[in-house]
């Protein structure tokens, strides 16, 4: 399994992430996103209003290498913040076959190649204590 159980809950709790992607100039973009998980495919897709027009869907078709982050802050007494990153390879796929995808069919599906999530199912755990989980995806080809 590519998400532990904790991560998949969190992902379902959150609406937003951010996607990072490099424009054919080397210049990153960062984009606030919808996603859902994907289950039959172990991905992460985003979709939207007028997708396969936009910049991510262009940067994604020209290169394919993606990061991905969700975070919150669950506390403020103590303070205390979840995320979880997603780092991999992504496709632009025009119109995927058995997805819910937004407007015009179009999907940014991610494949997790490494996962680093901090603070997800710790909440019992004081926050200094808290320590990132790191971890390559297997099967992925990461080392």
């Amino acid at each position: 399994m590519t998400f532990t159980s904790g991560e998949l809950e969190y992902l379902a709790s959150q609406r937003l992430g951010r996607l990072a992607t490099a424009q054919p100039d080397g210049t990153l973009q960062v984009s606030p996103v919808g996603f859902r998980y994907n289950p039959d495919a172990g991905t992460i897709d985003i979709s939207g209003y007028n997708m396969s027009a936009s910049r991510k869907f262009r940067n994604v078709a020209d290169n394919g290498r993606v990061a991905f982050v969700v975070d919150d802050v669950a506390s403020v007494q103590p303070w205390r913040v979840r995320c979880l990153e997603i780092r991999g390879r992504a496709e632009a796929i025009d119109a995927p076959g058995g997805t819910t995808a937004g407007v015009d069919g179009a999907v940014i599906r991610i494949h997790p190649e490494r996962i680093i999530s901090f603070g997800i199912g710790e909440l019992d755990t004081e926050p200094h204590l808290l320590t990132p989980h790191n971890r390559n995806v297997a099967g992925s080809g990461t080392r």
